[in-house]
């Protein structure tokens, strides 16, 4: 991109600084909004959060780490890698501490995608893959869902050498279907083994289908194989920040190489150890997650929604076109959802209050001529 003439606040003339080419290709991460009812009441069921405060442990944590927070943070989060090596059973020179999945999946890119690479992943999916992919200077390249699952013979057919790196989100954000454990170990063994594959499984502690692996599984034996988590959802960290990558040692010595200095700050560091030493606690309450997410499906199908199986901590209606429209009819309630236009929306599962706020704002959108009617929606298993 060339300078371009303009003029400052004092009105000299001057020019702008050239900026990436590839960020006029970008469309930001919009976060979502927070309306409100009549009443003044707000229910954010948008962004996959946990609906909990923090445990009485993870706060003496925060409030503990908060008194130093005039030292910078340990740049090796050793401590916070150490408890993650012992709670999982892995090497600590197979683990990487980044600021959120998505600081750890930039630094993935980082490491391995370049100008004139490409990055291939499902879609739709999770919707930063496409902004981080870009800006890394790779090319995104993106394979439908095919029944709002993972068509992985497509992915496989659309691997180039060009290839740098795979997404496999699954659970899939956002539209919370998984992949069983036979596919995806086919579609490992046709990936070529100097081609990176990152299973994302940042809701990996709401599955309860038998049938789809833990990643960490899948690794032996598959050095280009990296399994991501995070402590956003199920250990209720979303706003400290923290994620980690399980891999071979020589991909993980790659990516602290691509660490930010001092990213994943003391306080949050402190906060991940307390969550993993209270892991008890933070699953009844993944488990109670779990029981609504089965009642919000079950009174959906009944309301004539076509809601889809879901084994992450959010629901995925198949709108299409009445999208916006009905996410739109949820805000005026003060219910926050997130809408993807033309395709559908995705409703978090939230505490038993926010549900029936939610519930009770489905119950009165109007179907339109030719959408199923209460008592007609259909229950899909999208499992791939």
């Amino acid at each position: 991109m060339s300078a371009v003439p303009t003029t400052d606040a004092s009105g000299a003339a001057g020019q702008l600084p050239r900026i990436r080419s590839a960020l006029d290709r970008l469309v930001s991460f919009k976060q979502g909004t927070s309306p409100r009812s009549p009443e003044g009441h707000a229910f954010p069921l948008s962004a996959n959060e946990s609906p909990y405060e923090p445990i009485p442990a993870v706060v003496r944590a925060i409030q503990e780490a908060a008194l130093g927070v005039n030292r910078y943070p340990d740049n090796t989060c050793a401590d916070l890698i150490s408890e993650i090596s012992s709670r999982f059973a892995v090497p600590e020179d197979s683990i990487a501490v980044g600021c959120g999945s998505v600081g750890v999946s930039q630094m993935l890119l980082e490491a391995v995608a370049e100008p004139g690479g490409e990055v291939l992943y499902a879609w739709r999916s999770f919707e930063a893959y496409p902004i981080l992919t870009r800006l890394s200077g790779a090319t995104p390249v993106e394979v439908p869902l095919k029944d709002g699952a993972h068509d992985l013979d497509a992915m496989a057919a659309a691997i180039t050498d060009r290839t740098r790196l795979i997404f496999v989100c699954n659970p899939n954000n956002p539209t919370g279907t998984v992949i069983s454990r036979s596919d995806l170990e086919t579609f490992l063994d046709r990936v070529p083994a100097d081609l990176l594959v990152v299973i994302d499984e940042a809701y990996i502690e709401y599955v309860r289908d038998d049938d789809v692996p833990d990643g960490l599984t899948l690794r032996p034996g598959r050095p280009n194989v990296v399994v991501l988590r995070t402590f956003s959802k199920a250990y209720g960290l979303a706003g400290l920040r923290v994620g980690f990558v399980v891999g071979h040692p020589t991909v993980i010595e790659a990516l602290r190489k691509a660490f930010l200095p001092f990213s994943v700050n003391a306080v949050a560091q402190a906060a991940a150890i307390a969550a993993l030493r209270s892991e008890d606690a933070l699953m009844a309450r993944v488990e109670t997650t779990v029981k609504e997410r089965e009642r919000l499906h079950h009174t959906l199908t009944a309301q004539g929604r076509p809601v889809t199986s879901s084994n992450a901590n959010f629901l995925w209606l198949q709108l299409g076109d009445q999208a916006l429209a009905f996410a739109g009819h949820c805000a005026a309630a003060g219910v926050s959802i997130r809408p993807f236009a033309g395709e559908g929306v995705r409703v978090s599962i939230g505490s038993p209050t926010e549900n029936d706020a939610f519930l009770a704002a489905s119950a009165t959108f109007p179907t339109p001529p030719g959408h199923p009617g209460p008592g007609e929606g259909t229950l899909h298993d999208t499992r791939r």
